[in-house]
């Protein structure tokens, strides 16, 4: 026996002297590379193989702050805390917290909601109602969730993330965007009310020289699932640019369902090439409208704000009816798809900004009830929710809201396709940590208790359900030790009056805002 032992411990020897001598080596084979032949990185010139370890710590830092450094509310885009909220609600765990806030109630930006002396009492609470939208196509759609997940294309997202998505919201009763990716098997798997998304390169319903193919259209529109259409026209990760998905996500199965070639990058236009004006406009979604028989809407980021005037004003030319069925609006500063920093860091106004300017424009030109908003940007979380349906939305919807909801960790690596949880990578291997039936539930789930604290945040206010709240509801924190309320901030406009009165001016815009407002903090 000790004589084995002894034979074992000489071959650990060996091996261990073997793989010092071999680290050794190549140790000093990078050494001499740093130092004398690559001439792009001056850290590592000057520093031959120490100065490597500045990238790879670099690199891991995005992932140890997160757990180690950052405090509860730091980390952007997402805190750990609406990280933990979307976690615990997801795996039906409670989302009660012990020993007070960690929110600090004087931050600037902060909302707070005005609690009513006489709250809702248990036996008046209502869940939050239907709604109808798009009365006036062949086929209207009632939506009943209140909050939905947002556009994530197949390509962006795995086959996994997409077919749980899909379950999940089947079992929440809300609707899935499908991106503007196109319609594949995985996003009908699952049984739920699907929004088909138009692009600016029309994936899906595209012919072979680009074009939008009225035969495409009816063949996405003959699937029951398939509710409304919404035609983008920008987003909030990259407004002014189109979408882009990476050759090596381009699959043949994904090139098959976006009609595109196999193993080249996907760039969409910047947009819409036969879009030109308002009456442009409006003629693309008459014919998507006419060509399904369903609710037709647009998507933007909003910068420039005249030509919603000007839209707004040939509807009125045209009809009513000609109106689009509703108005998705994002903000901003980024979603889930990769893009240019200058894109998603400075170009696009703030949801804050841009979704009491539509709501208000579409009352004072007398459309607010034929044209139903939808919010979608970081509402992940019920105050978010709860904020926007009291500046005017009428459903709000989230992406990585949902993302966080299957297992997303916030790793940023969804351009890479290394996505360590199987949500945004086509890597077998990968996909296989996420297991569609689990995360639906997860899905349902989060859905499920993100509506229900809405709910609890309008019973307070003294409302039955949610679509009550308004602005006079909630105040913000603008300074040290004040708050304005939203209404006062945002003053309601009144029912035509803009249609009475003329289109405002730059100066009237500026002056309907508040020059020292704070930017909103979720």
């Amino acid at each position: 026996m000790s004589a084995w032992l002894g034979a074992m411990s000489q071959i650990f020897s060996v091996g261990a002297l073997l793989t010092a001598l071999a680290l050794l080596l190549v140790a000093a084979v990078f050494w001499i590379y740093d130092r004398f032949f690559q001439t792009r990185h001056a850290i590592r010139r000057n520093y031959p193989l120490i100065g490597r370890f500045r990238y790879f710590f670099e690199h891991l830092g995005e992932f140890f702050r997160q757990y180690f450094f950052a405090m509860d509310r730091e980390e952007l885009p997402f805190n750990r805390a609406q990280r933990a909220w979307v976690y615990r609600a997801s795996k039906d765990l409670s989302t009660m917290v012990p020993f007070g806030s960690t929110k600090s109630m004087l931050d600037p930006g902060r909302i707070i909601f005005l609690n009513d002396p006489y709250p809702c009492l248990d036996k008046d609470e209502a869940p939050t109602m239907p709604f109808m939208i798009g009365p006036n196509a062949r086929q209207p759609y009632v939506a009943h969730s209140l909050h939905n997940i947002s556009g994530m294309s197949y390509g962006a997202l795995s086959r996994v993330a997409v077919e749980a998505l899909s379950s999940g919201a089947a079992m929440a009763g809300c609707w899935m965007n499908t991106g503007e990716g196109g319609l594949s098997e995985f996003h009908l798997k699952g049984g739920c009310d699907i929004v088909y998304q138009i692009g600016t390169a029309r994936y899906g319903v595209r012919d072979l020289e680009g074009e939008l193919s009225d035969e495409k259209l009816e063949q996405v529109a003959a699937h029951t699932q398939v509710k409304m259409f919404e035609i983008k026209l920008s987003q909030g990760a990259k407004p002014g640019k189109g979408g882009i998905l990476p050759a090596a996500k381009v699959t043949p199965e994904i090139a098959r369902i976006r009609g595109i070639p196999v193993g080249q990058p996907s760039v969409s236009p910047n947009r819409h090439p036969d879009v030109n004006s308002a009456g442009d406009l409006l003629d693309l979604i008459h014919r998507v409208r006419e060509v399904t028989g369903k609710p037709t809407g647009i998507k933007m980021v909003v910068g420039r704000w005249e030509w919603l005037e000007d839209l707004f004003l040939e509807i009125h030319a045209r009809g009513i009816d000609s109106a689009p069925d509703f108005i998705t609006i994002d903000r901003g500063d980024g979603g889930t798809g990769a893009a240019p920093m200058a894109l998603m860091d400075d170009v696009g106004l703030h949801l804050a900004e841009a979704l009491p300017l539509v709501v208000d424009l579409l009352n004072g030109y007398g459309l607010r009830e034929r044209i139903p908003t939808i919010a979608s940007g970081k509402l992940i979380t019920p105050n978010m929710v709860a904020w926007a349906i009291c500046m005017g939305a009428d459903f709000c919807v989230s992406a990585r809201g949902y993302m966080f909801s299957l297992g997303c960790i916030q790793a940023m690596q969804c351009d890479k396709n290394t996505c360590p949880t199987g949500v945004t990578t086509h890597n077998p291997k990968l996909q296989r940590g996420l297991v569609p039936r689990d995360k639906a539930r997860r899905v349902a789930e989060y859905n499920r208790h993100l509506i229900k604290e809405v709910e609890v945040i309008a019973h307070a206010c003294g409302v039955e359900e949610p679509r009550q709240l308004v602005r006079r509801h909630a105040k913000m924190v603008t300074g040290s030790a004040s708050s304005t309320a939203l209404d006062r901030i945002w003053p309601p406009v009144p029912k035509g009056f803009y249609l009475e009165h003329g289109r405002r001016s730059e100066l009237e815009m500026m002056a309907a805002r508040d020059a020292h407002r704070p930017p909103l903090k979720p």
